[in-house]
């Protein structure tokens, strides 16, 4: 991929003291205690993160619940910092519950991989307090797009990344990004079946790199409207490869006709790598991401 054959040591030793810093306790939390929890799925497989009773689907809550329900030995539900699509992956979803029995948080993590599928882990849990919710405390929100841009498509990588064929001029990419910054209407890049009360979300901050063949979309917004993310996505990729130019994506942005942007890019690319909470939660940091790029970013 053009990368370096050796990692820079300030990120090797990042990644080493993560890895010591990991001691999960082993006391048992007070029943009705709120836990947060750190939760990296690959989203190829599942209908989504919402639970779908009605559907005989498989979606992400329902086999976390299912795992944390051999910990706990009763039912418990989940709240989630933003409801992925089918295929969208997690390397950062931030949940929560109510411990029901009181377990420790080494049971919380520990127990609860050892009853998941192999493409769904538990990085972390801590208590927080009753006032936190995965959701609703959350103060932004950010995304990752990864694109493959090479000629022909990679063969290890189907479900990890979209594949574009046609070279990507990232300084173009760059150039329309600039006017998603700020609060907004995103109607122009809504999904038909978006169920938000508002269009209107802010974007902190929308920038494109390259990192060898991959091309990568990094957007982070208070909230999300539904495949708004895909959408800006499909549009920056026909800038980027002179399909369209820098002014037409201005003019969609400023239509709000979701009918006048790109297609929607297929959801393999898409991950949602962090979540912002006030400090006064005090959760545990997060590497960057997704896996197969950090210490690249």
């Amino acid at each position: 991929m053009g990368w370096p054959s050796k990692p820079r040591r300030g990120r090797y030793c990042s990644a080493l003291r993560r890895l010591k810093a990991l001691k999960l306790s082993d006391t048992p939390l007070t029943a009705g205690t709120r836990v947060a929890a750190r939760i990296e799925y690959h989203g190829g497989r599942y209908h989504g993160w919402q639970a779908q009773p009605h559907l005989d689907v498989a979606t992400v809550q329902e086999s976390l619940e299912r795992a944390l329900r051999a910990v706990s030995g009763v039912p418990l539900r989940t709240a989630c910092a933003g409801r992925t699509d089918a295929g969208v992956h997690g390397f950062s979803q931030i949940v929560h519950f109510d411990d029901p029995v009181g377990r420790s948080i080494k049971a919380w993590v520990m127990g609860t991989n050892r009853h998941l599928p192999t493409d769904i882990r538990v990085h972390w849990a801590q208590a927080v307090s009753e006032t936190f919710h995965a959701r609703h405390s959350a103060t932004a929100r950010r995304y990752r797009y990864v694109i493959c841009n090479t000629p022909i498509k990679p063969a290890l990588l189907g479900e990890l990344v979209t594949w574009y064929r046609q070279p990507l001029d990232v300084e173009l990419m760059n150039e329309a990004a600039v006017f998603l910054l700020g609060e907004q209407d995103f109607s122009a890049f809504r999904a038909a079946s978006c169920q938000a009360s508002t269009p209107n979300r802010c974007v902190t901050d929308c920038s494109v790199i390259r990192r060898g063949d991959y091309v990568i979309v990094d957007i982070t917004a208070n909230a999300f409207l539904h495949h708004m993310v895909r959408n800006i996505a499909g549009s920056l990729m026909s800038v980027g490869s002179q399909t369209r130019s820098v002014t037409w994506f201005e003019e969609v942005l400023n239509q709000r006709d979701r009918n006048l942007a790109a297609e929607t890019a297929p959801p393999e690319g898409l991950y949602l790598v962090a979540v912002t909470y006030p400090d006064e939660f005090s959760l545990p940091g997060i590497p960057e991401g997704p896996t197969m790029l950090v210490g690249q970013l």
